[in-house]
């Protein structure tokens, strides 16, 4: 759509959808210490294709979710699973708020992505943001041989992960619906969960059975609500408004388990914020002189 139809609506889906992201985050923090990562994302997945159903069920059928290109489709899954495997994993170390601050690092990496691998022009002020961007990150990382800062690798490479998902997306969304791509990248996660099944899985016990589908729950919620604000609001618009999710990272961190960023990450982050939103603005500006052309 062209323009905000109801720019108020579009952000506070963006907030709670958010909101939602980041409680699915904390619980699976909060199981990762108790459970193997990939039975984390087959459990959950399984809540999560249950939300889709509905969801499904409520856009019209199976029409929505039909699947024009299998192998564009795959490469896309096993992205997401890399990705979340990886983030998952981080959690399993560092701080809420750390962990999710590193994952701001996504649109950096798929902006100097976008030049290779989708021959979109990136001109020298949003390659000098990439540059500046990537240098908060080593802030947070802080790389040194007595900080136990490796674990943020995984998050970082995680954000890499998703930067080749997102680019992915960007390629076959011409030919594929957004449920397609969610219910095909859900159903591929539960399969690749399912795939660590002989490396030792836990007892699930009956409370955490219901955080795992609590987890699926906020996730299939978030996603159907980050679908939706786009009917009401522009992308660049709505941009801005992710990087809440910080504040809800702290305040989960917080009351969960008493953390707190220090002031590496703040700085860091704010690098990093920065430089993501003046890259949102850049390319929103380069989109509309194209219309104009």
């Amino acid at each position: 759509m062209r323009g905000s139809a109801a720019p108020g609506r579009g952000i506070a889906f963006t907030l709670l959808g958010g909101a939602l992201l980041t409680a699915n985050d904390a619980v699976l923090k909060w199981l990762s210490g108790d459970y193997p990562v990939g039975q984390l994302l087959f459990v959950r997945g399984l809540f999560v294709l249950l939300a889709i159903s509905v969801i499904v069920w409520r856009s019209g059928g199976l029409a929505v979710i039909r699947i024009n290109s299998f192998k564009a489709q795959s490469v896309r899954a096993g992205l997401a699973f890399t990705s979340g495997f990886l983030f998952i994993s981080g959690l399993s170390f560092l701080p809420l708020a750390d962990a999710i601050a590193i994952t701001f690092a996504g649109p950096l990496f798929v902006t100097a992505l976008a030049s290779p691998l989708l021959g979109e022009d990136v001109g020298w002020r949003r390659w000098l943001a990439v540059f500046i961007g990537l240098l908060g990150v080593m802030v947070m990382i802080r790389p040194t041989s007595e900080a136990v800062q490796w674990a943020a690798l995984f998050p970082l490479a995680g954000s890499l992960s998703g930067a080749l998902r997102d680019i992915t997306t960007r390629k076959i969304s011409a030919h594929e619906t957004s449920m397609s791509i969610l219910a095909f990248s859900t159903t591929a996660v539960i399969l690749f969960g399912l795939c660590t099944l002989p490396f030792g899985w836990s007892s699930v016990t009956l409370k955490d059975l219901g955080l795992m589908g609590l987890s699926g729950m906020f996730v299939g919620g978030a996603h159907f609500l980050l679908i939706e604000r786009f009917r009401w609001a522009e992308a660049a618009l709505l941009a801005p408004f992710k990087y809440a999710n910080m504040i809800w990272a702290i305040i989960f961190g917080f009351v969960l388990w008493g953390d707190l960023p220090d002031a590496w990450t703040f700085s860091g982050a704010g690098f990093v914020v920065v430089c993501g939103l003046y890259i949102v603005r850049r390319e929103a500006l380069t989109a509309r002189q194209r219309r104009l052309s």
